[in-house]
């Protein structure tokens, strides 16, 4: 309990004084994780007066870091009153409505190739085979869990697929729903699958689900107990031979942690295990996060390919970002700029081991593979 109050005094400080400084991007999701501590705090309070006092707290200052979002997007030359006005009137789900489409697609990802098969039998072999489909009773649309270590490209891939699809974005993370508005995660999660079944197509993203979707517990969160049954009602809600077509893409580096009515068939019917790189992508993150850049004659792309086994997309973009920051330090010290040279990057891996442990993707292996 000391420990969760202490996160909220750090993050209400460093929330306010955002706030002063005029950083309301900033502030906002300051706030908004304090309001979350707080409300985790109330609910865990046995005192009554004590609970009250951290709900009203928390709502002030949920009411401010609204007033950052409105600050942040209100339009030169009208007033804050009159975009809370418009902000008020506006649908929910606006705040998670991507303004642009993603420019990333399929061929920008080393790589997954299961995956964007599993989203063209989803979402793109209907839409351009529509009599076969018919027939074969294939329906449109559904939920799709991607789940594996973290760095592994599970957020690119979602972009991917909103860009192949030509659909609606919506980007969604647990704090947002739980905390945005005191008291009305489960009207949160319904407007956004009303907005999103609006659209001709979309796809409706969430990080992090096992924070919004955990394990119940009979003693867990009230607030839980009321968000966990409405998602697995609107998941169950897709009219999927309808003209609406909705892709529900939820990511986790934790899938033992979510409740298993979640994963039952008709909800995120399909689980798919995004693994670290193999060879072959290993090979084309080297040519998209090195290849641009001046390199010397012996960067050797299949030597490192081998040497990476083990590195997620993430940790090869961070190698190829620190060996480019050698000869650049060197030449701003007054050194001749230069390539980048094979003992540069040797340097780099020598001093940065991958960020994924051999237990962590044994525990993903027994996880994708129960009977094995």
């Amino acid at each position: 309990m000391a420990a969760a109050f202490a996160t909220f005094e750090r993050l209400k400080t460093k929330g306010l004084s955002a706030y002063k400084t005029g950083e309301y991007a900033a502030a906002r999701s300051y706030l908004t994780e304090a309001a979350e501590c707080l409300i985790e705090l109330a609910e865990n309070e046995k005192r009554r007066d004590m609970r009250r006092q951290h709900e009203e707290m928390a709502g002030e200052l949920i009411e401010l870091a609204k007033e950052c979002g409105r600050r942040k997007s209100a339009p030169h030359g009208r007033t804050p009153r009159a975009a809370e006005r418009e902000s008020d009137s506006a649908s929910v789900a606006d705040d998670w409505l991507a303004t642009e489409k993603p420019s990333i697609g399929f061929d920008d990802i080393a790589g997954l190739d299961d995956v964007k098969e599993e989203v063209r039998v989803k979402m793109i072999y209907p839409l351009t085979h529509p009599e076969l489909a018919s027939r074969y009773g294939i329906s449109v649309g559904g939920g799709i869990l991607l789940f594996g270590p973290p760095g592994t490209g599970k957020t690119m891939m979602a972009k991917a697929i909103a860009h192949e699809i030509d659909g609606a974005f919506y980007v969604v993370s647990p704090a947002q729903i739980l905390s945005k508005w005191v008291g009305e995660a489960e009207q949160n999660i319904r407007k956004l699958f009303e907005a999103a079944k609006d659209q001709p197509m979309s796809v409706i993203f969430m990080d992090e689900v096992e924070a919004l979707v955990p394990q119940r517990r009979e003693e867990g969160s009230a607030v839980m107990q009321r968000v966990v049954p409405q998602i697995l009602q609107e998941l169950e809600g897709f009219d999927r031979k309808g003209d609406r077509r909705l892709l529900f893409v939820a990511a986790t580096n934790k899938p033992w942690m979510l409740d298993e009515a979640m994963m039952r068939p008709g909800r995120l019917d399909t689980l798919i295990h995004v693994p670290l790189p193999d060879p072959p992508a290993r090979f084309r993150l080297l040519e998209i996060y090195l290849g641009p850049k001046p390199l010397a004659d012996d960067v050797d792309f299949g030597d490192l390919c081998d040497r990476l086994e083990g590195y997620s997309g993430a940790d090869i973009n961070n190698v190829a970002q620190q060996a480019a920051k050698i000869p650049f330090l060197d030449a701003i010290a007054g050194a001749e700029p230069r390539k980048i040279q094979m003992a540069d990057i040797d340097t780099v891996i020598a001093e940065v081991p991958p960020s994924v442990r051999a237990g962590l993707l044994d525990r993903f292996e027994r996880f994708a593979n129960p009977g094995a």
